[in-house]
């Protein structure tokens, strides 16, 4: 199990939050009495959770600041990355490095410099997935793969879509984590090999297919689309789990696939074979084409204008990030 770090919300909650150098004071929205958090107590509540991965206190700012902000941010970030280690009383507890420093390629790079010298176990490219654009993401993702150590494992924090997922599993992230694949559900999304479907839809009242036919799944074998749609339509809470089920089920399949082909040499493939299904008109998006031609695989494609950033298409899209 992974513990995730508190910073994502220092920047979720900032109105409510007062940061410094001991660490960040949040205001309770319920009855307005103040919480400190520092890098000792992130590490003290981790280690009575018994997590498998801790992640250390970082001081996240929004991906779009700019200025001295950024660096010093990134800064404090070492410094508390330095007393998260120490004060971590389980060993056998793998606590992860997190790197900052917004969309600024220097600043990673030192951030990745010191870290570096601390010898973790793993390493996290956070501070992404907050409304960058598509081509700032993934550059900022390549940059850091690129340097951090390659025998580490590297993961990108907020990110999971599954073409995110994809394109930077092929620019050196070995773990995700997000909330994309249960949030959507709850919206009535479910995620398919061919996209996502929408199952509020009109279009699928007399649809009597699984899903998706591509899903050996509980949901795609018992339940058809017709009736997970008049589920939802009835506001029945058992479309939810449902549509989270088969959501992570979707996700888990896919990254096992994805690993078992680069396990096997045969990555590139994989990489067309999902893509050629995600956008079967070959339109894929310029950002997707860049950054797979980056690590040399060609997507023989006329690729879309890239939108920067990429707009929500749905509310609750809206609200991922980490």
């Amino acid at each position: 199990s992974t513990q995730s770090t508190w910073g994502f919300q220092m920047v979720s909650l900032l109105d409510l939050a007062t940061i410094t150098e001991e660490g960040v004071e949040f205001q309770s929205a319920h009855d307005g009495a103040r919480i400190t958090l520092t890098p000792e107590r992130s590490i003290q509540v981790q280690n009575i959770i018994g997590s498998d991965i801790m992640m250390q206190l970082d001081d996240v700012v929004h991906v779009k600041t700019t200025g001295p902000r950024v660096e010093e941010a990134m800064h404090r970030s070492i410094r508390w990355l330095d007393r998260c280690l120490a004060a971590n009383a389980n060993p056998n507890q793998q606590l992860f490095a997190i790197i900052q420093g917004g969309l600024n390629p220097d600043l990673r790079g030192v951030c990745i410099t010191e870290m570096g010298k601390r010898d973790v176990p793993g390493y996290a490219i956070g501070g992404l997935s907050g409304g960058e654009s598509k081509d700032e993401f993934w550059r900022i993702v390549a940059h850091c793969t690129e340097r951090l150590p390659k025998d580490k494992p590297r993961y990108c924090m907020g990110v999971g879509y599954p073409v995110d997922l994809v394109v930077c599993s092929a620019l050196g992230v070995d773990m995700f984590d997000c909330v994309f694949p249960c949030r959507t559900a709850r919206f009535g999304s479910a995620l398919i090999s061919t996209g996502k479907l929408q199952l509020k839809s009109k279009t699928l009242a007399f649809d009597f297919g699984p899903l998706d036919p591509a899903c050996a799944c509980m949901v795609c074998q018992q339940y058809t689309r017709a009736m997970l749609h008049g589920l939802l339509c009835s506001k029945e809470p058992l479309v939810s789990n449902l549509l989270t089920y088969h959501n992570l089920f979707y996700m888990n399949t896919m990254m096992r696939s994805l690993r078992d082909a680069i396990l096997k040499g045969s990555l590139p493939t994989f990489i067309r074979g999902f893509m050629s299904l995600q956008f079967p008109t070959s339109q894929y998006p310029q950002w997707v084409v860049d950054a797979l031609q980056y690590v040399n695989i060609p997507l023989a494609t006329h690729s879309v204008p890239p939108h920067l950033p990429l707009p929500a298409t749905t509310e609750e899209e809206a609200e991922v990030g980490g």
